[in-house]
């Protein structure tokens, strides 16, 4: 029988606005550089950083937790002109987080 994933959990927040413009940042660069530019993916990135700081500052730690609450809130976003989905955003904070803990994102290692 497989083992469970164990959760993967930040480092309590010392400077939430800072990481929130750090995530904002590299998740514009990572939008830009996947398909093409967009101007639309400025404004995704905002939003998806402005959840993820908001949930910090709530005290939430959890990768998992943080992915779905803005998987959650990113479903009233109007996503018309963009290539990108809630999910796909939501999989890139992901992968992110995990590379800036030094975490390989393949194959649950």
């Amino acid at each position: 029988m497989a083992e469970p994933i164990s959760p993967i959990t930040l480092p309590p927040a010392q400077n939430a606005e800072q990481e929130g413009t750090w995530l904002q940042e590299a998740l514009h660069r990572w939008l830009d550089e996947e398909f093409i530019p967009e101007a639309v993916n400025q404004e995704i990135a905002r939003r998806a950083a402005q959840v993820f700081v908001r949930q910090r500052m709530e005290g939430e730690n959890d990768v998992g937790s943080l992915v779905i609450a803005i998987v959650t809130e990113m479903q009233a976003f109007d996503f018309s002109k963009s290539f990108y989905s809630e999910f796909a955003v939501a999989n890139a904070v992901s992968d992110l987080l995990l590379a800036s803990l030094g975490i390989d994102r393949c194959c649950g290692q």
